[in-house]
């Protein structure tokens, strides 16, 4: 079963910002990342998912329950993280764990269970006043979690933080998913830290879904590029030429082949019996932010 499912889900705003069409599909029990430039509509899908706006046309449906009007029923599954905490400064950790607990209407035991799930119980006693960013970002996120969600919705939870942060950050929402069985929707713009831990992604580009998938499939489907070292680049790119092949030397010494004839398993044995001195054939392992900017720029073309 999918923890979400929307279909022909549209929200627009004067200027067409907002979603169109939106057909999304998380797969329960992993991490996506919903990625996208400003103004994308990453946010307003949240939004929508959260049910603090109304869609204009389509349907969403959270662990195969349909509703037109997200509501709390819909929701009680769902937790969320939405850019900064709504924290109580002044109150502790624990405290500010307590009022919400109270309004969720949770047993006691969810709080201690919350805290030790981001890591804060030697800290819930202080006030979240001396937290640090970092620190801040966890107690949200154990606010999200006091209900026990299957799902967890969060939107940059990475903003601002420090490297120790961001690392443990990564390191929280990997266990959610592995550990846990938690799903988890991240929008994020470190694309870096997405690749780190999503197994599925979806990208969106002026309110529409350009893909949606496996991230190891939009690499297979995007190649990287093919590169060759040698001790004799003039000699390897007269042999590439000959075999009718386009290639050229890099600014750091390497020789790529732009969109070769034959495929890498054809074009090495074509070296090899043309006796060429290749020390090194590899191919590029795209990363998920080349593989971002192909799908962006390819949009911006075609639209």
């Amino acid at each position: 079963m999918d923890a979400i499912r929307t279909q022909h889900l549209t929200r627009r705003f004067d200027g067409e910002h907002g979603v169109i069409d939106l057909d999304l599909v998380v797969p329960a029990g992993g991490v996506y990342g919903f990625l996208g430039p400003n103004g994308a509509g990453k946010t307003t899908t949240i939004r929508l998912l959260l049910g603090l706006l109304r869609p204009q046309a389509g349907s969403i449906a959270l662990f195969g329950k349909t509703a037109n009007a997200i509501g709390a029923g819909a929701l009680k599954d769902v937790g969320a993280l939405v850019e900064s905490p709504s924290l109580y400064p002044h109150l502790s950790g624990r405290d500010n764990l307590e009022i919400s607990r109270r309004l969720l209407g949770a047993p006691h035991t969810r709080i201690d269970a919350a805290l030790e799930r981001v890591d804060l119980r030697a800290d819930a006693q202080r006030k979240v006043a001396h937290y640090s960013l970092g620190m801040r970002q966890r107690l949200g996120l154990a606010l999200a979690l006091l209900n026990e969600p299957r799902l967890l919705i969060l939107d940059e939870p990475g903003n601002g933080l420090d490297p120790a942060g961001t690392l443990d950050m990564r390191a929280l929402v990997r266990s959610l998913a592995a550990d846990n069985g938690i799903t988890v929707f991240l929008s994020s713009h470190l694309l870096a830290e997405v690749e780190q831990v999503a197994s599925h992604i979806g990208v969106l580009q002026a309110g529409r879904l350009r893909y949606q998938g496996r991230l190891d499939a939009l690499r297979d489907r995007l190649r990287g590029r093919l590169l060759l070292e040698t001790a004799q680049h003039d000699v390897l790119i007269g042999c590439l030429h000959d075999l009718g092949e386009q290639a050229h030397r890099t600014s750091d010494g390497r020789i790529e082949i732009i969109e070769p004839r034959r495929s890498d398993a054809e074009l090495l044995r074509d070296l090899v019996q043309s006796q060429a001195n290749v020390s090194s054939f590899h191919r590029e392992r795209p990363t998920l932010e080349s593989l971002f900017f192909d799908l962006t720029n390819q949009a911006e073309t075609e639209s």
